[in-house]
């Protein structure tokens, strides 16, 4: 997994000048701008594809197999005559689903862990260090495929959350150094001398100011899902219902799509994968020149 630029501590008690600051160079920063197009206009096409182009059920039989694109089949048509654009239109849905959940769910369980270890220190950081340390050297991949391989009905939901679990460690360690050097500042130590609690320091005064770092950790946690994700179907141990770009691929291999010639039923899927996973991370690095300004361009 990529890791973050450290960003600066000094990011603490931003204001409405700092933000403007940031949105100012966001625009005009070219690696950001053209990441977030790029999934966003693959999100607008999963989530209202279906309707604007009143699609069929993706996994209906047609009448003309392994016809190549054309005005009525965009992207053209699988072996048993299904539309290669209707599936790829849901399976963005699927892959977006499992990297919104399985990413998300990272999230929060590496916040809590990094925040917490960060900020108590002592016995609980060695705790929770130790805990992370073992999740961090657990061959993640094959947990995943023994897991998967013995549920009988696998989903969406299920997949995300093994994920989720199992994809944390890194981003906890990154989160515990940040608040490691947070703790320490004027304004936490004021917090704590007015009585707040440790819950609403981390919430109040340590998250904020680290908001920009949480959300380029997200955003490495979010390609990374799609990724493992992606893995898991492509080898057939996806849900076992419905379509994602991974079971586009795996479909496409199980039924010798490139012996037979069959480019549009590969192309499509692998190509949605990888920009979308491209464009996150192109996104996450101009992310990092704007809130860093020793990494802006000049």
């Amino acid at each position: 997994m990529t890791a973050l630029t450290e960003t600066p501590a000094a990011e603490a008690a931003p204001g409405g000048g700092v933000r403007r600051e940031a949105l100012y160079f966001a625009l005009r920063n070219g690696k950001l701008v053209t990441g977030f197009v790029i999934v966003a206009a693959l999100l607008l096409l999963g989530l209202a594809g279906p309707a604007v182009f009143d699609l069929a059920d993706p996994g209906a039989y047609g009448t003309r197999p392994m016809s190549p694109p054309s005005a009525e089949h965009w992207f053209g048509t699988t072996t048993f005559g299904q539309d290669v654009f209707a599936q790829f239109v849901y399976g963005l849905r699927t892959t977006f689903a499992v990297g919104a959940l399985g990413g998300g769910i990272a999230a929060v369980i590496a916040m809590a862990v990094g925040f917490t270890a960060g900020y108590r220190g002592g016995l609980v950081d060695e705790i929770l260090n130790m805990l992370t340390n073992i999740v961090l050297v657990i061959p993640t991949l094959a947990v995943l495929l023994i897991i998967n391989a013995y549920l009988g009905i696998r989903s969406v939901a299920v997949q995300a959350l093994f994920i989720g679990l199992t994809s944390w460690p890194w981003a906890a360690r990154a989160i515990r150094a940040q608040t490691f050097s947070l703790r320490t500042r004027d304004f936490v130590a004021l917090a704590r001398l007015s009585g707040s609690t440790t819950r609403k320091i981390i919430v109040r005064e340590i998250a904020p100011n680290m908001s920009s770092y949480l959300f380029m950790t997200f955003i490495l946690l979010f390609g990374g899902s799609i990724l493992i994700a992606s893995s898991l179907d492509f080898i057939g141990l996806g849900p076992t219902e419905g379509v994602s770009l991974g079971l586009m691929l795996q479909n496409a291999n199980q039924w010798s799509a490139m012996q037979l010639g069959l480019w549009w039923w590969f192309l499509p899927p692998g190509a949605g994968i990888t920009a979308i996973v491209g464009a996150l991370y192109v996104a996450n690095v101009g992310l990092d020149e704007v809130f860093n300004p020793k990494l802006r361009e000049t």
